[in-house]
């Protein structure tokens, strides 16, 4: 039942504006319809209470005014004043109950004892000569009575003195016709103009709804556009609408640009990877066919296949530990934060880094303090540019030197930098792309996967840090890693490794075929 209720009932935006507006409306017009309905009947009932104590002072005045001595004298008094009055016999009622005498009243029919008329029973007749019997025993101020014939009656009733002890009760009633009479027309009239509010109301809130959810539409034809795979709508003219939907059309926009950038780069990536992967194995494939294609090969040749096989796989291997390094970076256990002691700390890794090759290895001083970070990626992050920087220097004379230097607001920066031939400033930002190289044909010779200063931002940004890549007083390139959480410490020690106090750097090196050698 409900399925099918909803079905034929609208359910877009428009129609559910409007049919809150609608609700709205109809519900205020509905308190002020309760409010006026109200009013109106209490004002008119004040206004006729005012009216009948003004006719019930006016007629216990005369009668106090009569001098009557006797029973008979007052009722013939009240008699005359109440015949006297110009009161239409269907509007106001007035009457005067005199002990042992009487009622004298303007409207006899309603204390007779009356006998069935045409058409009514004598049940009927009894409970309208009840209703009518209860004008007299009526008590004393204003109460509201149902009589036959003529409806609802406001009554004030009082009991009054006179001269010579005499009592008397007088009462003074109005029908309140005219109250009802005046209710019903406010009614018709709220009915009417509720109808036109309604229906104003309705259109009024169609038609915002409408232009409201126009840009809210084309958003969603550009999004069903883009589910189907199609990235390249967008929303125009955004500048037209109201802030909040501008602010939405903007974001929208911003997200399909960023959707792109993702899948272009997923799908460099793909293509990447798939070339990285592809050159070793057509190598090994290529070495393989020699190899079967000789009927006796000798050791000598299964021995040059097998090593140029050997270095293929470790190519490959390198390169799917780098990929699922990547793919860790995006997970949040990535990270094992620990409190280093800097300067120990740096002077360990160096003393390792600095037997990888034959060059000009220099430290410069490491502030005194802590690091919060976690050491293996902080390892592997300087190993890569350390790495780099050896990949592009010269055997022996080449310089590679490392940098730590405190930043404000408890921030280090760690600068690696040769005297290789640098990156072309049109190069800085794509060198931390995945499988982006400088000069891919020497990169592919020394072995490497084009990930290593991609996996370095990816470390720097899981520990809110960040790199940059700039040109080396030395000619080269220095890449710059700086990363929060640093607390100095005070005094400050020379680190081991550090420069001396003459400014002359502690140099790490070998001869080439001899051991580590250190020198001042």
């Amino acid at each position: 039942m409900w399925p099918s209720f909803r079905r034929l009932v609208p359910g877009g935006l428009r129609w559910r504006l409007a049919g809150w507006f609608t609700l709205v409306t109809l519900i205020c017009t509905a308190i002020v319809f309760v409010a006026v309905y109200r009013g109106t009947g209490t004002q008119l009932h004040h206004q006729i209470d005012q009216e009948i104590a003004g006719d019930a002072s006016e007629l216990a005045h005369n009668l106090a005014a009569a001098n009557a001595r006797t029973p008979s004298q007052l009722s013939r008094a009240a008699t005359r004043y109440i015949t006297g009055q110009p009161f239409s016999a269907s509007s106001t009622l007035l009457f005067a109950l005199v002990p042992g005498v009487g009622t004298s009243t303007n409207r006899p029919e309603l204390f007779a004892r009356k006998n069935p008329d045409n058409g009514e029973t004598v049940a009927e007749q009894a409970q309208e000569n009840r209703l009518s019997a209860r004008l007299l025993t009526a008590a004393d101020g204003y109460s509201t009575q149902a009589l036959p014939d003529v409806g609802n009656l406001r009554l004030l009733k009082r009991t009054v003195r006179v001269a010579g002890g005499l009592g008397v009760a007088v009462g003074v009633g109005e029908p309140l016709a005219s109250v009802a009479h005046a209710q019903r027309g406010v009614a018709r009239a709220f009915i009417l103009a509720g109808l036109l509010a309604l229906a104003g109301a309705l259109l009024a809130s169609y038609l915002i709804g409408t232009r409201v959810s126009r840009p809210l539409r084309r958003m969603a034809a550009v999004a069903a556009r883009v589910d189907a795979g199609d990235l390249h709508p967008r929303i125009h003219d955004a500048g037209g609408l109201g802030d909040e939907v501008k602010v939405l059309a903007d974001a929208f926009n911003h997200m399909l640009d960023r959707l792109t950038d993702a899948f272009a780069g997923q799908r460099a990536f793909v293509a990447d990877a798939s070339h990285e992967l592809r050159t070793p194995l057509t190598v090994i494939r290529g070495q393989l066919e020699v190899l079967a294609a000789e009927g006796n090969p000798s050791g000598e040749e299964v021995r040059r296949v097998e090593g140029l096989v050997q270095a293929e796989i470790a190519r490959i291997s390198r390169l799917v530990d780098d990929l699922l390094l990547l793919a860790k970076t995006e997970q949040t256990e990535f990270l094992r934060i620990q409190w280093i002691d800097l300067p120990a700390y740096v002077g360990e890794l160096w003393d390792g880094m600095s037997l990888l090759a034959v060059r000009r290895f220099e430290l410069g001083p490491v502030p005194q303090g802590t690091l919060r970070a976690d050491p293996d990626r902080l390892a592997q992050a300087l190993r890569n540019l350390v790495g780099n920087a050896i990949d592009h220097t010269a055997p022996e004379r080449g310089l590679v030197r490392m940098l730590v230097q405190a930043m404000p607001g408890e921030r280090i920066r760690f600068l690696v930098e040769d005297d290789g031939p640098g990156i072309p400033p049109e190069q800085r930002e794509r060198v931390f792309h995945r499988f982006h190289r400088t000069d891919a044909g020497r990169d592919r010779a020394s072995g490497g996967t084009g990930l290593g200063l991609a996996i370095v931002r990816a470390i720097a940004d899981a520990h809110g840090g960040s790199v940059s890549a700039v040109s080396s007083p030395e000619g080269g390139a220095r890449i710059e890693l700086e990363l929060p959480g640093f607390t100095p410490a005070h005094p400050r020690v020379a680190a081991p490794g550090a420069l001396a106090p003459d400014g002359t750097a502690r140099a790490h090196g070998r001869a080439a075929g001899a051991g580590p050698v250190k020198a001042r």
